[in-house]
């Protein structure tokens, strides 16, 4: 029976295209326009300057690599309030809220909220948890409209960025002081977004010496649950923070930044009140505190035309107080690169690094680990050679990372890149490339009570309390991935580009959740059914995504992708996991997706439209679902624009995740809110 959302999705497709064919452009005459589709250009766009494929500046059309970048006029005019909401529109990112405060976001695959082979860097500062191996994502945060832009890599970039880069990394970017100048207010409120608000001021204390400092606030209101029922997972969050930026001398750039934040996220949780006797466990409300800072400083020297290195320090402290896991943790880090040329055709950059962790945490009778507090470093280095075989046509990009960590040991992540431009309108890529994700502190020592089983029932169907634990375990070994990708790019003209990017990766040594056995408890009595991770599992990954922008006039941009993948894993002979292959799969959409249109109108406005849609997830039960969003904007004067921002306008509410350990998921809901932004 065919889906009906399947069916929804192509018909408001259709409805959509048919209002964009019946818009102004049939007249043929452009309207008066606000001005701002001159930013979002393509021929710009291409001619974009990146940095995360071989970390030093390259135009975006001539890399060997499946990237995507989110300018800030992308973020503005889509309505995004935060960075996972912008994060929607990549091609090949399963971006799925789970709640108010949280998502799952992933490329490529494994997708959950303790999504770990993705790294996300913000100014070159890992947010990269070590206790779990993903990214607290409801503190991830920074001023949008200080964005200039998000590059987000999928695939490997572990030869650059090391482990975990395995699916991809998404960098996010904040514009130099000097190109914030001068006074910005933003503020609004809607049905969700109750109210928020920032500021920004910048200027120039002396010469060749720009700085910012910034401030912002939001309040977020709660969703609904499966039930209909007041989910109570609202989210509000204070945030500043400064940049410098010093042109020392034409050779030498200093920046020194930094962030605070303080806030509250509402979390509803399944709580071990005692161990025994069954049932034990219940569902409660909590408002959960979180707070950290971090500082950044970077040297950067230019030495010649073509060489320049940098060295780059940052610190970093996270705390988050939740009555089963609460963990504060501060990370030093420093990294060196510098960049060279050697003759005419090799291209080298090179660095090493040293990060330092230690975290404390604090035990409850659901988690507990061992020890409670744990210090950990990670010595690194890299090297890669761009060698330009035929002049800008053909070229070569070979390197490694070699790490040494505390859990592992010495790890090694190779790549090997080609580059084919046989005409200026085509290009043509591939690469071969090996990426590890490290265990975590969750991975190696934590005791977790998963659930309280009451006498006959499951799992073992005994006369007694059967308490379901999950252990870590000190032999645990990295993750690991070898992938082989593809692409083409056609630009026949500044006005319309297509991208296509095919990639097969190969798993190995994946996580698994093996039984060990039962301890029987006599005091209680009760049962303890024990089960820890092991490396397990192996599997196959392999899908198409294909990007596309076309100018239909100077005022009118459209764009849209579309992305497949199947994945596919298999146990191991001696493995007892039956769960871990269903979830994985189960939790990946097959088809995903989007539409984006931005209109110029006459008397500056701006009528902007975006639809997306994700096909079903197995796991969990959640239906595909369209999601059309809608924004419409008017600059009133060159310092003051107005924007009415309608989201989710499809449904009242839809699931878009749910399979989480120790979280119930909510349901999304429709929402509507106004900004007022002026600068001076």
């Amino acid at each position: 029976m065919p889906d009906p959302n399947r069916r929804r999705a192509i018909l408001t497709g259709l409805v959509a295209l048919g209002i964009l064919a019946a818009s102004p452009a049939g007249a043929g005459t452009p309207p008066v326009s606000a001005g701002d589709l001159a930013e979002l250009s393509l021929e710009a766009l291409m001619d974009l300057e990146v940095t995360s494929v071989s970390k030093k500046a390259s135009k975006l059309s001539d890399s060997p690599a499946a990237i995507y970048v989110i300018t800030n006029e992308d973020i503005r005019r889509s309505g995004a309030t935060s960075i996972p909401e912008a994060l929607r529109m990549v091609p090949g990112v399963q971006v799925a809220q789970i709640s108010a405060n949280r998502w799952a976001i992933s490329a490529r695959g494994f997708n959950g909220e303790f999504a770990n082979k993705l790294l996300v860097l913000i100014d070159g500062r890992s947010v990269y948890t070590p206790l779990f191996s993903g990214v607290f994502w409801d503190v991830q945060d920074v001023m949008l409209e200080d964005i200039d832009r998000v590059e987000v890599i999928r695939g490997p970039g572990a030869t650059l960025w090391g482990a975990n880069a395995v699916n991809g990394v998404i960098n996010i970017i904040t514009r130099t002081a000097e190109e914030t100048q001068g006074g910005l207010v933003s503020t609004g409120f809607g049905s969700e977004e109750r109210g928020f608000g920032s500021f920004r001021w910048g200027g120039e204390a002396a010469e060749g010496l720009h700085y910012r400092v910034y401030g912002k606030y939001f309040d977020r209101d709660s969703f609904k649950d499966m039930n209909g029922n007041n989910a109570r997972d609202e989210w509000e969050v204070t945030r500043g923070g400064f940049r410098m930026d010093w042109d020392v001398d034409e050779d030498d750039l200093l920046t020194f930044q930094g962030d605070f934040y303080r806030g509250e996220v509402g979390e509803r949780h399944l709580t071990v009140d005692a161990l025994v006797p069954a049932p034990a466990t219940t569902l409660r409300n909590e408002d959960v505190d979180i707070e950290g800072w971090n500082v950044l400083g970077r040297w950067t020297h230019t030495f010649s035309p073509t060489s320049e290195g940098s060295v780059q320090f940052y610190a970093d402290r996270t705390k988050r107080d939740i009555e089963f896991a609460s963990e504060a943790r501060d990370t030093l880090d420093l990294d060196l690169q510098h960049r060279f040329g050697v003759g005419d055709r090799h291209d080298v950059v090179w660095g090493g690094g040293f990060r330092w962790t230690k975290d404390r945490t604090q035990d409850s009778l659901r988690v507990h680990f061992t020890p409670e507090q744990r210090r950990d470093s990670l010595l690194s280095a890299f090297v890669q050679d761009e060698i330009e075989l035929i002049e800008n046509r053909l070229s070569f990009t070979l390197g490694s990372k070699f790490e040494y960590n505390d859990y592992t040991g010495f790890e090694y992540q190779p790549s090997g890149r080609l580059l084919y431009k046989p005409h200026e309108h085509h290009t043509l890529w591939s690469s071969v490339a090996r990426a590890v994700r490290t265990p975590s502190r969750a991975d190696d020592d934590v005791s977790l009570v998963q659930d309280i089983a009451p006498p006959g029932g499951p799992p073992l169907f005994l006369g007694t309390d059967q308490i379901i634990q999950l252990d870590g375990n000190t032999d645990i070994t990295s993750e690991r991935m070898l992938a082989y990708e593809a692409g083409y790019r056609y630009i026949p003209s500044p006005r319309f580009s297509a991208d296509l990017a095919l990639f097969y990766n190969d798993y190995s040594n994946l996580r698994s959740v093996e039984g060990v056995g039962a301890d029987f408890v006599t005091a209680a009595p009760s049962v303890i059914v024990l089960s820890t991770f092991g490396n397990n599992f192996s599997g196959r990954a392999y899908g198409a995504e294909l990007a596309s922008q076309w100018e239909v006039r100077p005022w009118w941009r459209i764009s849209g992708s579309y992305s497949f993948i199947n994945l596919d894993l298999n146990a191991e002979s001696d493995s007892a996991d039956v769960t871990t292959e269903m979830g994985e799969e189960g939790n990946v959409p097959t088809h995903m997706f989007h539409l984006r249109s931005f209109v110029d109108l006459p008397r500056n406005f701006e009528f902007d439209t975006l639809l997306y849609y994700v096909e079903n997830l197995s796991q969990g039960d959640v239906e595909s679902y369209v999601r059309v969003d809608a924004r419409l904007g008017w600059r009133a004067r060159d310092d003051l624009r107005l924007s009415l921002v309608m989201q989710n306008l499809q449904d009242s509410r839809h699931a878009e995740f749910n399979d989480t350990l120790l979280w119930p998921s909510s349901e999304v809901e429709r929402a509507v809110y106004g900004k007022l932004e002026w600068t001076f």
